[in-house]
């Protein structure tokens, strides 16, 4: 009877011990917890963390739709030949934009550690301003604008120039450039100084860009190992803010400089006014480049005409979605530029602007400006409606 008991005891629990081991074959394990992209709030609103990382990454950008009018010296409308006759005629010069643009932030012992980029693709008609007039739509070349690394003060990559970005471009208007106030798109390696009372500083040493009498910006690009240099220092208070900036061009060894006043009069009116000069310096040696004609005095820190230039404007808010932008620009060429727009927000993030220009200069070949000179001038009236919706 032992014997039979032990039998069958030990028969039921190599049948429990199968029985569990079977269990254990066809168990499913429980799914891991999904591991969400967190919030990172430091840097404003729009920052995740890159999974695994501590780098904070934001990512926005726009689509734009320019429909512009007009004559071609105010930059606003196109010049076409007639499909059918070939007759030179007025024509719409429309574009649209996508942009795409990155932010990234990280804590270091050293600062903060960002980085900036931007990346611009555009499709639409080329102004054919010169015969046969071959007005044709297309994709247009990509542009990467900007490209920089930043850690706490020090800024090394692709920006705009400090002579530009530090004093502020001129007003909220499309076409601020009529009179123009300065060369843009460089490689630099840039020093900016914030003390925390309201003066700050900059220093930036620059490739510039352009070549050869390339319509406003002459040779903008350095010939040697010499950089171009911008220094500039600011006071900012609750009423507005005071500015200077410096350029040396070491091309040309010229030295040009800007001044800028802001005045927020009120919470719905704020004004700005800023005068441009210049040194000249070696510009008008067309000798610099045989065989050809110098840029008539102009540079990539003094594109306007003549020693001097002025712009002034501001922005009228009627209320949080619609504001009113007017600039008026003036050089020592006697070149004008009147710019007017209104710009509506619809919706959060997508604005409709309406622009009005006018430009007193000379007239477009393809090199660029004709006017080196105070001769040939022309009145060109034009306007511009652009839809935008930024992300």
């Amino acid at each position: 009877m032992n014997i039979k008991s032990l039998l069958l005891g030990s028969a039921a629990a190599l049948i429990a011990v199968s029985g569990a081991r079977a269990a254990d074959a066809v168990t499913v394990a429980e799914p891991e917890p999904a591991e969400y992209v967190k919030i990172c709030d430091v840097y404003g609103a729009g920052y995740f963390y890159i999974p695994g990382t501590e780098t904070c990454l934001r990512i926005g950008g726009y689509i734009r739709y320019d429909a512009g009018v007009g004559d071609v010296g105010s930059f606003d409308g196109a010049r076409s030949g007639d499909v059918r006759t070939g007759k030179d005629q007025g024509t719409w010069e429309k574009n649209t934009r996508f942009t795409l643009k990155t932010w990234t932030g990280q804590e270091t012992e050293l600062g903060t550690l960002k980085t900036y980029t931007e990346m611009r693709m555009n499709f639409g008609n080329h102004n054919a301003d010169t015969a046969p007039y071959v007005n044709a739509a297309g994709n247009k070349n990509f542009d990467l604008h900007f490209a920089y690394v930043q850690l706490g003060g020090l800024r090394v990559g692709l920006d705009e120039s400090a002579f530009d970005t530090f004093i502020g471009y001129a007003g909220n208007v499309i076409q601020d450039t009529l009179v123009p106030y300065g060369g843009f798109q460089t490689n630099e390696i840039q020093y900016y100084f914030d003390a925390g009372n309201g003066f700050s500083a900059v220093v930036s040493l620059e490739e510039g860009s352009g070549a050869g009498t390339d319509g406003f910006y002459g040779a903008g690009t350095i010939d040697s190992y010499v950089p171009h240099v911008v220094g500039g220092v600011k006071w900012t208070q609750g009423w507005g803010a005071i500015t200077g900036v410096v350029g040396y061009d070491s091309n040309y060894e010229y030295v040009s400089g800007k001044v800028r006043a802001d005045v927020n009069v009120n919470d719905a009116l704020s004004l700005f006014i800023m005068g441009g000069f210049a040194s000249e310096g070696k510009l008008n040696d067309t000798s610099l480049i045989p065989g050809t004609v110098d840029a008539g005095g102009r540079g990539f820190y003094k594109p306007w005409g003549g020693k001097w230039a002025v712009w002034g404007g501001g922005t009228y808010k009627f209320n949080e979605k619609a504001s009113f932008n007017a600039q008026i620009s003036y050089d020592d060429w006697k070149n004008l530029g009147v710019a007017a727009n209104v710009a509506y927000t619809l919706v959060p993030g997508f604005t409709v602007t309406a622009e009005v220009d006018y430009l007193h200069a000379g007239e477009f070949n393809d090199v660029g400006f004709s006017n080196w000179t105070n001769a040939n001038k022309k009145n060109s009236v034009g306007g511009i409606l652009r839809f935008q919706r930024d992300f």
